[in-house]
């Protein structure tokens, strides 16, 4: 079995919710291992009735610090340690809720990067109807094509450990389906993507999420990121818009309708919700890595701990170090 490390000092809602999110994941079978305060995580397990091992790190990397200064500085930093377990074997892979920075620079510092991989990248999974992988959402704000071809080859083996798609439909995020549009990254990343050993269907448009067309999305980390956000901020509004029926005044017809559609909206804002995979993969380093939204309950914290536990009990990391000795 697969053992996490977890950050369980990052997040905002860290130690409480991480802990407790932890035992969640322990109940259903996941080997976890806290690493943090040990006398604060003491406490809570204790209160909780939680028994579970915990590796001492009582530093904390801040969100305003610098993360690679950080992770150099802090050798007793909670995501530090957990990260240099991955690395020296102790464990499989780590999930951090913290500061993203340095989540990524202790990936990329202390558990490397998989030789061959140019840079890692954060890949996500848009839970519609239709899951779709889309990477980067964030690691890389300016690419080139190369590491356009990388992602998808990455992306194309986490839409097969996860989404259990044989042979994963690869497209290239862009303004129009026409190979010549877009910037030049997206004109000559058509062209890389149509040599590599992928299936490549061409361009797609934002208003394909969800709709089938292609399992994995590849992108440059600015455009991912808004686009991620965007995703995130709908599943919200429809919340909101779905309170604030039920609660405004009008004709009784009308909150008959509301009540009757009413599941079926919370369907859809529960299909949309970031906490439903708990986090996002950071793919093309030697370990599992798993990154959690900085506000993650113990809902989202059990659900990375899961997803991590299945990507390194599947061999995700060994099988995107095949696809890129093959690309």
């Amino acid at each position: 079995m697969a053992r996490i490390a977890l950050d369980a000092m990052g997040g905002d809602l860290a130690p409480l919710e991480t802990v407790i999110g932890a035992g969640d994941a322990a109940a259903a079978g996941v080997d976890v291992v806290l690493v943090g305060d040990s006398g604060v995580i003491g406490r809570i397990l204790d209160e909780e009735d939680l028994d579970l091992p915990v590796v001492d790190a009582p530093e904390v990397i801040t969100m305003d610090e610098s993360p690679s200064a950080g992770i150099r500085r802090k050798k007793r930093a909670s995501v530090t340690v957990a990260a240099r377990m991955v690395a020296d074997g102790e464990a499989t892979g780590m999930v951090s809720a913290g500061s993203t920075g340095a989540a990524l620079a202790a990936a990329a510092i202390i558990i490397g990067r998989i030789d061959g991989v140019s840079r890692p990248a954060i890949a996500t999974i848009i839970p519609t109807d239709s899951p779709t992988v889309i990477l980067d959402v964030g690691a890389n704000l300016e690419v080139g094509a190369k590491h356009l071809v990388q992602f998808a080859i990455m992306g194309s083996v986490m839409a097969r450990v996860y989404l259990g798609v044989e042979r994963p439909r690869v497209g290239l995020l862009n303004i129009g389906e026409e190979a010549g549009k877009g910037r030049d990254l997206e004109r000559n990343a058509y062209t890389a993507l149509e040599a590599a050993p992928i299936d490549f269907i061409g361009n797609v448009e934002g208003r394909d999420i969800g709709e089938g067309r292609a399992d994995v999305i590849v992108t440059d980390g600015f455009t991912g990121n808004v686009l991620l956000k965007a995703v995130e901020a709908t599943a919200r509004t429809v919340g909101r818009l779905v309170a604030d029926a039920l609660s405004s005044p009008g004709e009784q017809e009308v909150q008959d309708a509301v009540r009757l559609v009413l599941p079926h909206l919370l369907a859809v804002r529960q299909k949309l919700d970031p906490e439903a995979y708990g986090g996002a993969h950071l793919l093309g380093v030697r370990g599992t890595v798993v990154i959690g939204h900085g506000s993650s309950s113990r809902v989202a914290i059990a659900n990375a701990l899961r997803m991590a536990a299945e990507g390194a009990e599947q061999g995700l990391v060994d099988m995107i170090e095949e696809g890129i000795e093959r690309g």
